[in-house]
C-alpha cells in the first residue's frame, strides 16, 4: 500500500524547510533508513532517511522550493502498485488525512488549510484547500497558498499584480521574487485583496533581493528593510529565550600567551599543517573540562547532565548568521585533529553543507574575536549548553613581573555560565584551570 512521506521537522521547532537534492529518483527501489533527500533547514542540510520501504512513486515536492513542516512532499509505494493506484490514493486517501491537500493543491506551496474566506468573497468549494481566492489585475480570480500570503505580507506584496505560474494559474513561491513591494499604503489598507482591481495586467521588473529569502525595501527617507531570512529569525528566537530563562553570570580572566606564541612559532616551523591561537584554546578548554568535571555539565528538567567526553561548539560566522557546529571527544585529539576538524566544519558551516547531528549536543562553546581585534567581550549562552568562552585578542599591555613593569602579551577572556548548573566556585576552579593550561602549554599536547 501507498505511504505519503511529509515534509519532517528535522530540526527542533523547525517551522519550514526545502528539499535540497531528492537522493532518489522516481521508481527507484527504497529500503528503510537509506538516505531518501536532503533536507535544507534555516540552519543547516539534514540527510533524511526513508521509514518505509517500497518504490518512490511520486515526487510531490521539487527540489529548492521551501514547505512547512508536515506538507506532504512524495510518495512510496509497495513494489508492483499501479500508476491508476497511486492516482487513486492521492485522490481518495490523502484528503482524509489531518493537513493533507487534495492531488491538485499537493504541490510545495501548500500548507496548512487557511481560515475559511467570506462568503462574499467567493463560494469555498470554489477554492482548492488552504488557498484563498484573489482578484487578479485582469479581474480573474487567483489562488495563493498560505505559505505565499504569509511571504507577500512579510515583504509587503500585491499579490494582485502578478501572474501565478502554478497549475491552473496558483501563484507559487517562485512568483514574488519579481514582484515589487506595494506601496505601504496600499498594503495595510488591504493586505488580502478579494474584489476586481481596474489597473491593467502589468509586467513587474526585477528587483535587488537579499539571499533567496526576500526583497530589500528602500524608503525614500534614506533607509533600507532587508527582510529576515529564516536563520537570523532562528538566532533572534534562540537567544532571546536564553537571555529571558537562562541566569548568565560572568567571569573574565586575563593570559598570558607568550610560551604559547613561541610554541606556536616552533610548531608551525615543521608542521605541514599551521596551527593556530584558536587551536590551542579548543585543547585548554578541553582540557580544562577534564580537570574540572563538574563544568562539563547541562540543565535538564529533571537532572544535572555530566558528560564523560568532551563536545564542544565552536562558533562560525557565515553570511546569514552564525553557526556552532559541534567537535566531539576533543580531549583525545591532537592539535593537528583540531586544526583540521574545526577548518572542516567551519567550510561547511559557511557552504550550507552541515549535518543536523554535527549542530546538536555539546555541554560548552567558544566564541573567538580576537581576530577581529576585539579586546574583550561577553557572549550569550546556546541552551542547553552551561558554559561558553568569549576570547578576545592577544595583545601587548603593561605587566608587573616580579615587582617590575615591563610589557607583555595578554589575552583576555570571559566566560558566561548558567548559574543552574555551575557554581561561582566551579566556574572559577574552571578558570584557574584554563588559564594555567594557556600559559603552561606544553603541559596540554604532553
Amino acid at each position: 500500500m501507498a505511504t505519503l512521506v511529509r515534509m519532517p521537522e528535522v530540526l527542533a521547532n523547525a517551522a519550514e524547510a526545502a528539499i535540497q537534492t531528492w537522493l532518489v529518483k522516481v521508481g527507484d527501489t527504497v529500503a528503510i533508513g537509506q538516505p531518501l533527500a536532503e533536507i535544507e533547514t534555516e540552519k543547516a542540510v539534514v540527510e533524511y532517511r526513508a521509514e518505509t520501504e517500497g518504490v518512490l512513486a511520486r515526487v510531490i515536492v521539487p527540489e529548492g522550493v521551501p514547505v512547512e513542516v508536515g506538507v506532504p512532499i512524495g510518495v512510496i509505494a509497495a513494489v508492483g502498485e499501479a500508476e491508476s493506484d497511486i492516482d487513486a490514493f492521492l485522490a481518495g486517501d490523502t484528503p482524509q488525512q489531518a493537513g493533507s491537500p487534495t492531488p491538485d493543491s499537493a504541490t510545495p506551496e501548500t500548507a496548512t488549510p487557511a481560515a475559511a474566506t467570506p462568503a462574499a468573497a467567493v463560494p469555498v468549494e470554489s477554492a482548492p484547500d488552504g488557498q484563498a481566492p484573489l482578484a487578479a489585475a485582469n479581474g480573474r480570480r487567483q489562488f495563493a497558498s498560505p505559505l505565499v500570503r504569509r511571504i507577500a505580507r512579510e515583504r509587503a506584496l500585491d499579490l494582485s499584480r502578478v501572474v501565478g505560474s502554478g497549475p491552473n494559474g496558483r501563484i507559487v513561491r517562485r512568483d514574488l521574487d519579481t514582484l515589487k513591494p506595494a506601496p505601504a499604503a496600499a498594503v495595510a489598507s488591504s493586505p488580502e485583496p478579494v474584489t476586481p482591481v481596474a489597473a491593467p495586467a502589468m509586467s513587474i521588473p526585477a528587483v535587488p533581493t537579499v539571499g533567496s529569502t526576500g526583497t530589500s525595501v528602500v524608503d525614500a527617507s534614506g533607509f533600507t528593510d532587508v527582510p529576515h531570512t529564516g536563520m537570523r529569525r532562528a538566532i533572534a528566537r534562540r537567544l532571546t529565550e536564553s537571555k529571558s530563562t537562562v541566569p548568565h553570570f560572568y567571569i573574565t580572566a586575563d593570559c598570558r600567551v607568550e610560551r604559547l606564541l613561541a610554541l606556536r612559532s616552533e610548531i608551525n616551523a615543521t608542521s605541514p599543517r599551521k596551527i593556530s591561537v584558536n587551536d590551542f584554546v579548543v585543547k585548554a578548554v578541553a582540557v580544562a573540562l577534564v580537570r574540572v568535571p563538574a563544568a562539563n555539565v547541562i540543565w535538564t528538567e529533571t537532572a544535572t547532565r555530566r558528560f564523560e567526553h568532551v563536545d564542544l561548539s565552536v562558533a562560525v560566522s557565515t553570511e546569514t548568521g552564525l553557526l556552532t557546529p559541534v567537535l566531539r571527544g576533543v580531549e583525545g585529539l591532537t592539535l593537528t585533529n583540531i586544526s583540521e576538524r574545526v577548518a572542516d566544519l567551519a567550510a561547511r558551516a559557511r557552504q550550507g553543507k552541515l549535518r543536523q547531528q554535527e549542530l546538536e549536543g555539546g555541554s560548552f562553546a567558544i566564541s573567538n574575536l580576537g581576530m577581529f581585534g576585539v579586546d574583550q567581550f561577553s557572549a550569550i549562552l546556546n541552551p542547553p549548553q552551561s558554559g561558553i568562552l568569549a576570547v578576545g585578542a592577544a595583545k601587548q599591555r603593561p605587566v608587573v613581573d616580579g615587582g617590575q613593569l615591563s610589557v607583555g602579551t595578554v589575552m583576555t577572556v570571559t566566560l558566561s555560565a548558567d548559574h543552574r548548573v555551575v557554581d561561582g566556585a566551579v566556574a572559577a576552579e574552571w578558570m584557574a584551570q584554563f588559564v594555567a593550561c594557556i600559559e603552561n602549554p606544553l603541559s596540554i599536547i604532553i
